[in-house]
């Protein structure tokens, strides 16, 4: 995104952050009716929760979500599954929890309750894109390929999957297929520089310095930070691996 940090990107209103207007990736969230069914077996559940367990679980996730926005990861988890307890057919609890677990560096939590999302809603959107990026920092390039791959075919303007997906095609050294993606996010999100970036080191690696060149520079304008090499670090929150990042103070230092 950087939704990587993107991964890996500013959504309105409810916000699971990894980058947006601080260039992380960020993912969005839409309060999401509880569905009728089991979280664990799909099947039709026969105790749903009650209106007064609805409001006050919305509640929790709201204060949960200020905790996180606080850098308060511990005491964001522990509200945000208090609300899951009350509502756990809520999609927009559960995504929030898996987000702001993968956020506090606990990536096996987070892929387990956002998977427990998918269970109520194979075609959710915002989930499948934040366990595609839990995916691609954990290093599971299939999953993640998989995972983007399905949510594009659902949302083809899907600029977080386009983004990611490149990235985990350059790491797989599909440079063609990192391309495409990495084009297609560049245009959803003109304004970001990190598919550019991604952009920049896929022509570079692929043998086009020139056009390396160019993508970098067209990141510099976004952000003129990204002339400096100590600011590059930062893309770790925007889905780079460290050997990625170390390409793009390669290609700086050759501008």
């Amino acid at each position: 995104m950087f939704k990587f940090l993107s991964l890996w990107l500013c959504l309105a209103l409810t916000i699971l952050g990894i980058v947006g207007c601080e260039n992380k990736q960020q993912i969005s969230v839409v309060e999401t009716p509880s569905p009728s069914l089991s979280p664990i077996s799909g099947t039709p559940s026969f105790s749903p929760s009650s209106v007064a367990e609805r409001n006050k679980s919305s509640k929790l996730r709201q204060l949960g979500l200020q905790y996180r926005q606080q850098g308060r990861y511990t005491d964001a988890i522990k509200t945000l599954e208090e609300s899951v307890i009350l509502d756990p057919q809520n999609l927009s609890g559960l995504v929030l929890l898996g987000w702001t677990l993968h956020l506090a560096q606990q990536p096996q939590q987070a892929e387990k309750t956002l998977q427990k999302a998918l269970q109520l809603d194979s075609n959710h959107i915002q989930t499948l894109n934040a366990l595609g990026i839990v995916y691609l920092v954990g290093g599971n390039l299939e999953q993640a390929i998989i995972t983007h791959t399905k949510a594009i075919k659902l949302k083809p303007d899907n600029e977080i999957a386009h983004y990611n997906l490149s990235l985990a095609y350059h790491r797989q050294g599909e440079y063609n297929l990192g391309l495409t993606h990495a084009k297609k996010a560049t245009i959803l999100e003109p304004n970001n520089p990190h598919p550019f970036l991604a952009e920049s080191i896929i022509y570079w690696d692929s043998g086009d310095e020139n056009k390396g060149k160019q993508s970098y520079r067209q990141a510099i304008k976004l952000d003129n930070r990204y002339r400096q090499a100590n600011f590059l670090s930062h893309l770790k929150k925007a889905g780079f691996t460290s050997e990625q990042i170390k390409q793009t103070q390669k290609i700086l230092q050759s501008l």
